[in-house]
């Protein structure tokens, strides 16, 4: 399947949401109202409104027709291609019987960011990962080897689709020295992490991206707590969208900003615990340096 263009099907249907909701409070109406209006169900509206389904371009201009936009309007033809590509199925779709709705939800806000924020104490980002340390991490937490080349392909796919893009986003990720010194794969081949370690060095030669690393010596800190991820957006009426993962479980926050924003202020905290730019590198050398000689 092709990747679709632009920020992709989740991300123009988010802010098509966004927008309709914005006419509809400003028209003054209620759900129900504007349901009753144009005699659908209640639950189309809610739907719509909800992002669960997409809006067909009849719908879409019967809608804002209701809201006072005549055809003219150069904000109807606007809204009638984000309706189009919020159809649109990525390439995520494929694996919607494997992976959870939460998850691929995620991939699709991913996919559209312009900024991407994470944090993780013990493993490798995915999308920094190489398949070997994909693989390898993979076994010990999925039983079944068709599921293990599934979850794989997915995290390959994702660094296709969000560092291969023609306008792929900023990248900023904070490990703690533990992700990096976690011989992941050892047991079957004491060179996957090193090689994961040199891709890292390789990807950090890109200008939009920056790693960085919480010595062990700058003690416990926020991040410790689990992964989280935040991601931002060139488009202003979508909101920042965070999945996080701890020993509580996953979330995908799309609207609550009172949570996201916390999360915000401690991903600038751990900055302050990271080893000093030009130091960077040499660690991580010296860590592959010790592991080629054990």
């Amino acid at each position: 399947m092709a990747m679709p263009s632009g920020p992709g099907p989740v991300v123009q249907r988010a802010i098509l949401t966004s927008e309709l909701q914005r006419l509809r409070l400003a028209h003054g109406s209620t759900q129900g109202q504007v349901a009753a209006a144009l005699d659908w169900s209640p639950s189309k509206l809610i739907r719509i409104e909800g992002g669960t389904v997409g809006i067909s371009t009849t719908d879409l201009h019967a809608l804002l027709r209701y809201y006072g936009l005549s055809e003219e309007d150069p904000e109807v033809a606007k809204m009638t291609e984000l309706a189009r590509g919020g159809r649109q199925r990525g390439w995520w779709s494929l694996y919607r019987n494997e992976m959870s709705s939460e998850y691929l939800d995620f991939i699709g806000y991913e996919a559209g960011a312009s900024v991407i924020r994470s944090v993780q104490p013990l493993v490798i980002p995915g999308l920094l990962q190489i398949e070997d340390y994909a693989n390898a991490l993979t076994i010990e937490f999925v039983d079944s080897h068709a599921e293990r080349d599934i979850v794989v392909e997915v995290r390959m796919q994702r660094q296709e689709s969000v560092l291969g893009r023609p306008d792929p986003p900023e990248l900023l990720v904070i490990v703690d020295e533990a992700a990096l010194r976690r011989r992941v794969g050892g047991q079957i081949d004491s060179g996957i992490m090193p090689r994961q370690l040199r891709h890292i060095i390789e990807m950090m030669s890109e200008d939009r991206i920056s790693v960085e690393v919480i010595p062990f010596e700058n003690g416990a800190h926020f991040g410790m707590m689990g992964h989280f991820t935040i991601l931002e957006f060139v488009d202003s009426r979508l909101g920042d969208v965070m999945f996080f993962e701890n020993a509580r479980g996953s979330d995908l926050v799309t609207e609550r900003l009172p949570l996201i924003a916390p999360y915000k202020v401690a991903f600038e905290n751990l900055r302050q615990l990271v080893l000093p730019a030009d130091e960077t590198i040499a660690f991580i050398e010296e860590i592959i340096g010790t592991m080629e000689q054990a």
